[in-house]
């Protein structure tokens, strides 16, 4: 799902046609078996609650897109398993405004999720493009710290 990219994406921009209430219900029944399985951050299950993750994945395979399993999406590719974009969610502890660098965007899910929770994002499908930036900011952090890398 190329068109809706976490810079671009919002809520308010999905139409009623592209997100029924047949999908809502999917993803309510998704967010209740993540809360089964101890997710309890209730912001990131809302945020889940609104992203239609059946627009992430290939189009005739939108059952599959609120099982919690990850998918395959070309490209040797795969949109990750709701439990692990939520736990990894959870992990980063995200706060509105923060700043996060995801290197290989693949689908935009999670992208969107983090979006979705306020933060800022900055993204590169372009994974050599994105280590070199990284390696170059750890290497300018590293002499304010006089550590060498």
């Amino acid at each position: 799902m190329n068109k809706l990219l976490a810079k671009n994406y919002s809520v308010s921009e999905v139409s009623r046609s592209q997100d029924s209430l047949v999908h809502k219900g999917m993803r309510k029944k998704l967010v209740d078996e993540l809360r089964r399985k101890n997710l309890f951050d209730e912001k990131i299950l809302k945020a889940m609650d609104r992203v239609p993750r059946h627009l992430f994945i290939p189009k005739g395979f939108e059952k599959w897109a609120y099982e919690d399993v990850p998918f395959p999406i070309g490209s040797d590719q795969t949109i990750s398993q709701p439990y692990t974009v939520a736990f990894q969610t959870m992990l980063l502890d995200v706060q509105a405004g923060n700043k996060i660098l995801e290197i290989g965007t693949g689908s935009g899910y999670q992208a969107a999720i983090l979006h979705e929770l306020g933060a800022g994002y900055i993204r590169s499908n372009d994974k050599k493009v994105c280590i070199t930036k990284l390696l170059d900011f750890l290497k300018k952090w590293a002499t304010c710290l006089s550590v060498v890398i």
